[in-house]
């Protein structure tokens, strides 16, 4: 696959922008929510829209690491790579069901 494809999966088409677009809000609210005042469980918001990946990357990141030594640099680059795999996940859905609907019907 080359790099431009790739590109084009993952941003490129309307349900990745969107995606990434409502990824990019809870990253906001949660920096507004942060600077404001104490935030509480607003980040857990952005763990919930990027699940099951980011989930999976927390898990991986607790056993290198361990618990309490895990920076939150690392779940912060987890939750960034977590939302790119999705959204190209979804834009090759995407593209996969929009070319099954553009070929007829075999019969």
């Amino acid at each position: 696959m080359h790099a431009r494809a790739l590109l084009r999966l993952t941003f490129g088409n309307l349900a990745s922008a969107i995606y990434l677009g409502i990824v990019g809000a809870t990253v906001v609210f949660e920096v507004a929510a942060a600077t404001i005042g104490d935030p509480g469980m607003v980040g857990v918001w952005t763990f919930l829209v990027t699940a099951p990946t980011s989930l999976f990357f927390a898990m991986l990141c607790e056993a290198i690491w361990g618990v309490s030594d895990t920076s939150v640099w690392y779940l912060g680059v987890a939750v960034a790579l977590s939302a790119l795999i999705q959204a190209f996940i979804l834009g090759a859905l995407t593209e996969t069901v929009r070319g099954r609907l553009r070929r007829p019907a075999a019969g």
